[in-house]
């Protein structure tokens, strides 16, 4: 298995480093090992804290960040560089937590899925400026519609464009649009009410 980065500077979005990214991926794709693990240093981050909020599943964010880099990396040789590597990754991922979904479906509920809340509490310690609404932004991104949390965490969250977010998410650019639109409207209407209780209340 491959280990995670044991340290995750935060990437700069730039065409700059998705070229960089994109070239160490058609490099890998070639044998060279220096590149397959600059590649997955570049892009652990993001596929890590896509697939979380894809999956709504924190603790095992790590297994499927694992499997979709097992999946890409046998895949490389067949990687020609017509899009950015980073969008070709992430449209790995999003088919890795489709097929999550679907083997859990098909197997026995046994336990209801982690809510966000708790897996912030275990995160973060309490009474520190922001918790509140950390748990806030976390709790109304796992009610959200799961497409409209999907295009709100590679948009604004990952940074994509809204043309890499629709390649990743195979969808019309207007659909990625609309679905951010009300994503942004959904979490708004969660904001604000919790915003006025604290300060009628303080």
């Amino acid at each position: 298995m491959f280990p995670a980065p044991t340290t995750h500077p935060r990437t700069v979005r730039s065409a700059h480093r998705d070229g960089e990214i994109t070239a160490w991926a058609l490099a890998a794709g070639g044998g060279d090992r220096e590149a397959a693990e600059c590649f997955v240093r570049a892009t652990y981050d993001d596929v890590r804290r896509f697939v979380a909020h894809l999956s709504a599943d924190v603790p095992g964010a790590d297994d499927l960040a694992q499997e979709t880099y097992l999946r890409a990396l046998t895949s490389l040789a067949k990687f020609a560089g017509r899009s950015c590597a980073r969008t070709w990754l992430l449209s790995i991922a999003r088919c890795v937590v489709i097929d999550r979904y679907r083997s859990a479906a098909a197997r026995p509920r046994v336990a209801d899925t982690l809510d966000w809340q708790t897996a912030a509490e275990r995160a973060q310690p309490r009474h520190l400026p922001g918790f509140d609404e950390t748990v806030a932004v976390f709790d109304a991104l796992d009610a959200m519609d799961p497409s409209r949390r999907e295009a709100f965490v590679l948009t604004q969250l990952l940074g994509l464009s809204y043309a890499e977010a629709a390649s990743a998410a195979g969808c019309p650019v207007g659909t990625v649009r609309s679905r951010v639109a009300r994503a942004r409207r959904d979490l708004t209407s969660v904001w604000q009410p919790a915003r006025s209780s604290r300060n009628h209340v303080s």
